[in-house]
Protein backbone atom coordinates (compact mmCIF):
# COMPACT_ATOMS: atom_id res chain seq x y z
CA UNK A 1 0.00 0.00 0.00
CA UNK A 2 1.19 3.46 -0.69
CA UNK A 3 1.66 6.77 0.83
CA UNK A 4 2.94 9.93 0.27
CA UNK A 5 3.40 12.62 2.53
CA UNK A 6 2.48 16.32 0.86
CA UNK A 7 3.72 19.51 2.63
CA UNK A 8 1.21 22.50 1.70
CA UNK A 9 3.43 25.63 1.25
CA UNK A 10 2.07 28.63 0.24
CA UNK A 11 4.44 32.22 0.08
CA UNK A 12 1.88 34.84 0.18
CA UNK A 13 1.12 35.11 3.99
CA UNK A 14 -0.91 38.30 5.62
CA UNK A 15 1.24 38.56 9.28
CA UNK A 16 4.23 36.84 7.80
CA UNK A 17 5.44 37.43 3.84
CA UNK A 18 7.39 34.81 2.67
CA UNK A 19 6.77 32.62 5.48
CA UNK A 20 7.97 29.23 3.90
CA UNK A 21 11.73 30.88 3.03
CA UNK A 22 12.31 32.74 6.31
CA UNK A 23 15.81 31.39 7.80
CA UNK A 24 15.48 29.52 10.67
CA UNK A 25 19.31 28.03 12.27
CA UNK A 26 20.63 28.88 8.42
CA UNK A 27 18.05 26.47 6.61
CA UNK A 28 14.80 28.26 4.61
CA UNK A 29 11.92 26.88 6.93
CA UNK A 30 10.27 24.63 4.45
CA UNK A 31 13.73 22.92 4.63
CA UNK A 32 12.85 22.04 8.24
CA UNK A 33 9.49 20.48 7.99
CA UNK A 34 10.66 18.90 4.89
CA UNK A 35 13.64 17.19 6.88
CA UNK A 36 11.37 15.61 9.88
CA UNK A 37 8.98 14.71 7.62
CA UNK A 38 11.76 12.53 5.40
CA UNK A 39 12.74 10.57 8.84
CA UNK A 40 9.20 8.66 8.59
CA UNK A 41 10.03 5.56 7.06
CA UNK A 42 6.51 4.70 5.78
CA UNK A 43 6.48 6.91 3.26
CA UNK A 44 7.04 6.24 -0.27
CA UNK A 45 7.67 9.97 -1.20
CA UNK A 46 7.07 13.31 0.30
CA UNK A 47 6.50 16.06 -1.47
CA UNK A 48 6.20 20.42 -1.24
CA UNK A 49 3.03 21.37 -2.75
CA UNK A 50 3.61 24.89 -3.73
CA UNK A 51 2.25 28.20 -5.68
CA UNK A 52 5.03 29.88 -5.93
CA UNK A 53 8.35 28.88 -8.06
CA UNK A 54 10.66 30.54 -5.62
CA UNK A 55 9.55 27.67 -2.63
CA UNK A 56 9.68 25.28 -5.38
CA UNK A 57 13.28 26.16 -6.74
CA UNK A 58 14.51 26.57 -2.80
CA UNK A 59 13.16 22.66 -1.97
CA UNK A 60 15.32 21.68 -5.19
CA UNK A 61 18.27 23.58 -3.99
CA UNK A 62 18.44 21.31 -0.84
CA UNK A 63 17.34 18.09 -2.61
CA UNK A 64 13.79 18.22 -2.33
CA UNK A 65 11.05 17.54 -4.43
CA UNK A 66 8.20 19.91 -4.91
CA UNK A 67 5.08 20.09 -7.57
CA UNK A 68 3.26 23.61 -8.68
CA UNK A 69 0.08 23.46 -8.00
CA UNK A 70 -2.46 26.21 -8.80
CA UNK A 71 -2.91 29.65 -6.94
CA UNK A 72 -6.47 29.36 -6.98
CA UNK A 73 -6.29 26.76 -4.89
CA UNK A 74 -8.36 27.70 -1.66
CA UNK A 75 -7.62 25.55 1.24
CA UNK A 76 -4.42 23.07 1.64
CA UNK A 77 -6.77 20.23 1.35
CA UNK A 78 -7.31 21.77 -2.16
CA UNK A 79 -4.05 21.87 -2.90
CA UNK A 80 -3.58 17.94 -1.91
CA UNK A 81 -6.58 16.83 -4.06
CA UNK A 82 -4.72 18.33 -6.88
CA UNK A 83 -1.31 16.78 -6.02
CA UNK A 84 -3.65 13.45 -5.39
CA UNK A 85 -5.12 13.79 -9.03
CA UNK A 86 -1.35 14.11 -10.29
CA UNK A 87 0.29 11.33 -7.92
CA UNK A 88 -1.66 8.60 -7.45
CA UNK A 89 -1.52 6.67 -4.02
CA UNK A 90 -3.52 4.71 -1.39
CA UNK A 91 -3.18 6.94 1.54
CA UNK A 92 -2.19 10.96 1.53
CA UNK A 93 -0.78 12.54 4.94
CA UNK A 94 -0.81 16.39 4.56
CA UNK A 95 1.77 17.92 7.38
CA UNK A 96 1.53 21.68 7.04
CA UNK A 97 4.55 23.86 5.99
CA UNK A 98 5.02 26.36 8.72
CA UNK A 99 5.63 23.75 11.62
CA UNK A 100 9.06 23.34 11.45
CA UNK A 101 8.74 21.32 14.77
CA UNK A 102 6.95 18.82 13.53
CA UNK A 103 7.46 15.37 15.66
CA UNK A 104 8.18 12.77 12.99
CA UNK A 105 6.67 9.96 15.81
CA UNK A 106 3.31 11.96 15.65
CA UNK A 107 3.19 11.53 12.06
CA UNK A 108 4.27 8.24 11.80
CA UNK A 109 1.33 6.87 14.47
CA UNK A 110 -0.85 8.78 11.53
CA UNK A 111 0.48 7.02 9.04
CA UNK A 112 0.79 4.20 10.63
CA UNK A 113 -3.39 3.83 11.67
CA UNK A 114 -4.74 4.24 8.22
CA UNK A 115 -2.32 1.81 7.04
CA UNK A 116 -3.42 -0.77 9.53
CA UNK A 117 -7.16 -0.32 9.58
CA UNK A 118 -8.59 -0.10 5.95
CA UNK A 119 -11.71 1.15 7.11
CA UNK A 120 -10.52 4.27 8.14
CA UNK A 121 -10.99 7.21 5.94
CA UNK A 122 -9.73 10.54 7.76
CA UNK A 123 -7.47 10.59 10.48
CA UNK A 124 -5.71 13.26 12.67
CA UNK A 125 -3.66 14.35 15.77
CA UNK A 126 -4.53 15.94 19.42
CA UNK A 127 -2.58 16.51 22.25
CA UNK A 128 -3.39 17.61 26.03
CA UNK A 129 -4.16 21.34 26.89
CA UNK A 130 -4.12 23.36 29.94
CA UNK A 131 -7.77 25.09 30.53
CA UNK A 132 -6.14 28.81 29.82
CA UNK A 133 -4.92 26.93 26.19
CA UNK A 134 -8.46 26.00 25.67
CA UNK A 135 -9.70 29.63 26.05
CA UNK A 136 -7.89 30.50 22.89
CA UNK A 137 -9.93 30.60 20.42
CA UNK A 138 -7.15 30.34 18.10
CA UNK A 139 -6.43 26.81 19.51
CA UNK A 140 -9.36 24.20 17.82
CA UNK A 141 -10.24 21.73 20.18
CA UNK A 142 -11.95 18.52 19.95
CA UNK A 143 -13.75 15.89 21.51
CA UNK A 144 -13.94 12.32 20.88
CA UNK A 145 -15.94 8.98 20.92
CA UNK A 146 -14.53 6.19 23.46
CA UNK A 147 -13.61 4.20 20.05
CA UNK A 148 -11.48 7.36 19.13
CA UNK A 149 -13.86 9.35 16.79
CA UNK A 150 -14.07 12.72 16.29
CA UNK A 151 -17.53 13.92 17.95
CA UNK A 152 -16.55 17.72 17.26
CA UNK A 153 -14.31 20.61 16.88
CA UNK A 154 -14.08 23.80 17.96
CA UNK A 155 -12.88 27.12 18.83
CA UNK A 156 -14.64 27.39 21.97
CA UNK A 157 -13.15 25.61 24.94
CA UNK A 158 -15.36 22.25 24.34
CA UNK A 159 -16.63 20.16 26.75
CA UNK A 160 -17.83 23.19 28.67
CA UNK A 161 -17.79 22.63 32.72
CA UNK A 162 -21.81 23.44 33.34
CA UNK A 163 -21.53 22.95 37.00
CA UNK A 164 -18.20 25.95 37.00
CA UNK A 165 -16.17 23.16 37.65
CA UNK A 166 -13.23 22.37 35.02
CA UNK A 167 -13.62 19.83 32.49
CA UNK A 168 -11.52 16.74 33.15
CA UNK A 169 -9.45 17.37 30.14
CA UNK A 170 -9.09 19.18 26.93
CA UNK A 171 -7.43 18.39 23.71
CA UNK A 172 -5.94 20.69 20.96
CA UNK A 173 -6.05 19.20 17.65
CA UNK A 174 -2.91 19.27 16.24
CA UNK A 175 -3.58 20.32 11.82
CA UNK A 176 -2.08 17.30 10.32
CA UNK A 177 -4.16 14.96 8.06
CA UNK A 178 -4.31 11.08 6.84
CA UNK A 179 -6.95 10.83 3.75
CA UNK A 180 -7.81 7.46 2.18
CA UNK A 181 -7.62 8.57 -1.49
CA UNK A 182 -11.21 7.75 -3.03
CA UNK A 183 -12.62 10.00 0.17
CA UNK A 184 -9.59 12.66 -0.65
CA UNK A 185 -11.01 13.10 -4.21
CA UNK A 186 -14.86 13.08 -2.64
CA UNK A 187 -13.61 15.63 -0.62
CA UNK A 188 -15.07 18.19 -2.66
CA UNK A 189 -18.16 17.26 -3.04
CA UNK A 190 -19.55 17.18 0.34
CA UNK A 191 -22.31 19.26 0.77
CA UNK A 192 -22.32 22.47 2.08
CA UNK A 193 -21.20 22.76 5.70
CA UNK A 194 -22.89 25.49 8.01
CA UNK A 195 -20.62 24.42 11.04
CA UNK A 196 -17.76 24.68 8.87
CA UNK A 197 -19.18 28.35 8.06
CA UNK A 198 -19.52 29.00 11.90
CA UNK A 199 -16.26 27.80 12.92
CA UNK A 200 -14.01 28.12 9.58
CA UNK A 201 -12.87 24.89 10.27
CA UNK A 202 -12.94 22.59 7.22
CA UNK A 203 -12.98 19.38 9.40
CA UNK A 204 -16.60 20.40 10.26
CA UNK A 205 -17.81 19.68 6.83
CA UNK A 206 -16.63 15.94 6.84
CA UNK A 207 -18.65 15.09 10.34
CA UNK A 208 -21.54 16.95 9.06
CA UNK A 209 -21.29 15.16 5.91
CA UNK A 210 -21.61 11.86 8.62
CA UNK A 211 -17.97 10.45 7.90
CA UNK A 212 -15.98 9.27 10.87
CA UNK A 213 -12.37 11.17 11.27
CA UNK A 214 -9.80 9.50 13.67
CA UNK A 215 -8.53 11.17 16.38
CA UNK A 216 -4.87 9.71 17.96
CA UNK A 217 -3.50 11.53 20.91
CA UNK A 218 0.16 12.26 20.70
CA UNK A 219 3.09 14.65 22.61
CA UNK A 220 2.11 18.61 22.49
CA UNK A 221 4.79 20.12 19.75
CA UNK A 222 6.75 23.04 19.59
CA UNK A 223 5.05 26.26 18.07
CA UNK A 224 4.05 26.82 14.75
CA UNK A 225 4.94 29.93 12.68
CA UNK A 226 1.97 32.82 12.35
CA UNK A 227 3.87 35.16 13.69
CA UNK A 228 7.37 37.13 13.88
CA UNK A 229 7.10 36.25 17.34
CA UNK A 230 6.80 32.73 16.99
CA UNK A 231 9.52 32.76 14.20
CA UNK A 232 11.45 33.85 16.92
CA UNK A 233 10.27 31.61 19.52
CA UNK A 234 10.98 28.77 17.01
CA UNK A 235 14.52 29.82 16.60
CA UNK A 236 15.17 30.20 19.91
CA UNK A 237 14.36 26.33 20.45
CA UNK A 238 16.11 25.38 17.41
CA UNK A 239 19.35 27.03 18.43
CA UNK A 240 19.12 25.64 22.07
CA UNK A 241 18.83 21.79 20.44
CA UNK A 242 21.66 22.42 18.16
CA UNK A 243 23.84 24.29 21.13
Amino acid sequence: MSIIAVIPSRYASTRLPGKPLVDICGKPMVQHVYERVRRVSLFDEVLVATDDERILKAVEAFGGRAVMTSPDCASGSDRLIEVAGAHPADIYVNIQGDEPLVEPASIEKLARAMLEDASLQMGTLCYRISTEQAQNPNLVKVVCAHNGNALYFSRSPIPFPRSGGIAPSYFGHLGIYAYRREFLLSFGSLPYSPLENTEKLEQLRVLQAGVAIRVLEVESMGPGVDTPEDLEEVRRILSEKAG
